[in-house]
Parts: C-alpha cells; structure tokens; sequence
C-alpha cells in the first residue's frame, strides 16, 4: 500500500464510489502512475481512511471503489509544536519531521531571535507553505489526522493561546531533562527556539506562565532537529509508541 492521499469528503460505508479530482487526482495519474485494479488509501485528514480500488483513472479524475473504512480517533492528550521561524529551511525541516513523527498542530513563532520574520503579505503566504508542507508529510506518513498550522504568534499570542496547556519550552541550560516529564492529561505545546536561542525576556514570560524548561541532553540541537528529537521522546512517555 504505496500512496495516500487526502481529500475533504468520504463514504461512511464500503462499496461507495469516490471520485478523486484536483491535484490529488493529477497526481494519482501522471506522478504515481497509478493503473485500474491498484489499491490505495485515501483520508479525509480528521480521522477517516478508506482502503480502495481504481475503477478509472484520468488526470482530471480518479474514480476507486471503498472496500473498506476506518475510522481513527484524535491521539489524546494533543502535542502541537511552537517552532520559531528559522533562517534557510531550517523551521521548514522541523515541521516535517515533526508531522511525520505525530505532532498534532503546528504554530509558527516569531522569536526576538527569528531572522526569518514573517509581516505583510507573507503572513498568509508562510503559513500557505507550512500547510503544504505538513500536508504532504501527512501523505508521506499515511497518518489518519492532518494537523492544523495556526497563525503566527508572538511571545505574548503564543503564551496567550496556550492557556490550558502543559507549555513545554526547550532550553538547554535548564535544570530537569525532557525524560523527566510524565503526562498529567493535559495537552502539551513543545516550545522551540531559533538559532539563536530564546531570548533571556521571552524565558522569563515563558516561566511567569508557568511553563517548564526543559533540556534534550548533554548537546545543543539546532532548531530543525530539537523538535523532532524532543517529539520522539514525548511520544514514547505517551505511550504513543
């Protein structure tokens, strides 16, 4: 089972026809390749995924038969992932990896520190390219739930929209290791700087929140795989993996 693809609506039911148009239809045909009688999964990217058959196969349109659905709650407690907007692709690297590892919302965070600074038109068009990019990993990853990218927040709008959460900030100076944490039911946002570090004003707003400093280990990740790494340990004190 090779590809999958995400469309907005599926049957409920096995047996139905789904027509499959737009891009992921286009792909299907001229990038994939695919023939009639091949199998694939098609997602709707909120927790349905149906295994089916191509019927027709047209870059215009892709018609499969649904031989089978499924259906995959939300993972509970959530993690999203506060990644600080980095120079080159180095922010673009950690979403990536972050979504196929199981990262549940994405936020870009303007840091003091950021060198890539988001403003104007690029606002929407940087969080355009993050959607695409989680969605792709998504397909990549063949995972049930596509992850939301909010839009980007400063210091205060990031602390602001995580009241409720356990806030999560790496910072390699800190005291306790990310393998200390346990989960306490509460959904977690993991807090990544840029290159350069958190700013000392932004650590001590992150702390008056009651957020916890928390280190990797004895060595300083760059932005692009602190994430990812910090992800990987949170999911096994999950029990995701």
């Amino acid at each position: 089972m090779a590809n999958f693809y995400l469309v907005d609506e599926l049957p409920t039911e096995p047996g139905g026809l789904l027509t499959v148009t737009g891009a992921e239809a286009k792909h299907i045909a001229t990038v994939a390749r695919t023939r009639v009688g091949e199998r694939m999964l098609v997602g709707d990217g909120r927790g349905r995924v149906v295994e089916a058959v191509t019927e027709s196969v047209a870059p215009a349109a892709v018609a499969v038969r649904v031989e089978s659905v499924r259906v995959t709650d939300a993972p509970a407690p959530r993690i999203r992932l506060a990644q600080a907007l980095a120079k080159g692709d180095r922010d673009e690297l950690a979403i990536q990896a972050a979504t196929e590892l199981g990262i549940d919302g994405v936020v870009p965070w303007q840091a003091e520190r950021s060198v890539s600074r988001w403003s104007g038109p690029k606002l929407e068009k940087g969080r355009e390219r993050w959607g695409a990019i989680v969605r792709e990993a998504t397909k990549q990853s063949m995972r049930a739930w596509l992850p939301g990218v909010a839009d980007a927040a400063s210091t205060k709008a990031l602390i602001a929209a995580a009241a409720g959460e356990r806030m999560l900030v790496l910072e390699p100076s800190a005291q306790h290791p990310i393998t200390d944490i346990r989960p306490d039911g509460r959904d977690l946002l993991l807090v990544v700087g840029p290159e350069g570090g958190i700013a000392p004003a932004e650590l001590d707003a992150f702390r008056a929140a009651g957020a916890e400093l928390v280190r990797l280990g004895a060595h300083v990740l760059r932005t692009s795989t602190a994430g990812p790494a910090a992800l990987s340990v949170l999911n096994a004190a999950l029990g995701r993996w």
